[in-house]
């Protein structure tokens, strides 16, 4: 089996390298830099480089860009995917390329199917790349409602021979909900707290728990500035009920309402506890 991959920056490189680790089977990928073209070959993490020519004997295209461009990138190629391929994207975010993908998959003889591995690091770039980054993790598909249960099969035997610890099949409207707030809203929150001027005193003062609250500030302005605005209203949603929550808190303080803040902090201990119990 070949399996075509675009995209070697974190997530497609080490999509790559999971695949010739845990596999046998041939990959072809193609990045714009081309010197991630060769490092790759030279690690042993493609077999070859990816084109307009040897797209078709692809049975698996795994596309690690951005929304817009994994979009563009599938209609530019409709014509060139073999008939019973299977194309899968690993973008953060999946209504409007499901929408857009689904209809061009119908029409040409191809099957899409949305994806998002729910693994990562703060760092970019194929160089941060490895093997293992999807170890145990799950992987996120959002098929259309009509797709073959030997398709998906399919799918999800490729996604566990490389390591996923899990496939999990939603919506893609189900998907944007629930990632706005167990991803993008993070991103955010953690973006704006080091943005205090007190970050710059830190050292010596922080532990854990700042590490833990700051460790994705840091992160690709690019991409999450997309992924953001393509599911704008479940993070709006999401920020605005963060924004209310913390003014109870802020209120409480103003008033030195003692009682009314431990019950938050209470609230907030019990709310956690019913989460790890799964209810």
């Amino acid at each position: 089996m070949t399996i075509g991959i675009i995209g070697l920056g974190l997530i497609g490189g080490s999509l790559a390298k999971a695949v010739k680790e845990n596999t046998k089977y041939k990959v072809l990928s193609f990045d714009k830099n081309q010197s991630v073209n060769l490092q790759a070959k030279l690690e042993g993490a493609s077999d070859g480089i990816l084109s307009t020519e040897t797209l078709a004997g692809c049975d698996f295209v795994l596309i690690a860009l951005y929304p817009k461009a994994a979009a563009e990138y599938i209609k530019s190629n409709v014509k060139l995917f073999k008939k019973d391929a299977i194309v899968i994207d690993a973008a953060g975010v999946k209504k409007n390329i499901c929408e857009a993908a689904a209809k061009l998959a119908k029409k040409h003889g191809f099957t899409f199917i949305g994806g998002h591995p729910m693994a990562g690091t703060q760092n970019s770039g194929f160089r941060h790349s490895r093997s293992t980054l999807f170890k145990g993790a799950p992987m996120l598909l959002t098929p259309c409602p009509d797709e073959s249960i030997k398709t998906l099969e399919k799918a999800k035997k490729l996604f566990m021979e490389i390591g996923f610890g899990s496939v999990v099949f939603t919506t893609p409207e189900e998907h944007d909900r629930r990632i706005a707030y167990t991803s993008q809203l993070a991103h955010v929150v953690s973006n704006a707290y080091v943005k205090s001027p007190a970050a710059s005193e830190h050292k010596g003062f922080s532990a854990g728990s700042y590490k833990d609250l700051t460790r994705v500030a840091r992160l690709n302005e690019e991409m999450w500035a997309e992924l953001f605005l393509e599911n704008r209203e479940n993070l709006l949603t999401e920020i605005d009920f963060l924004i209310n929550s913390l003014g109870e808190y802020k209120t409480a303080l103003e008033n030195n309402n003692n009682d009314k803040l431990k019950a938050l902090l209470k609230e907030g201990v019990e709310r956690k506890e019913r989460v790890e119990r799964g209810n």
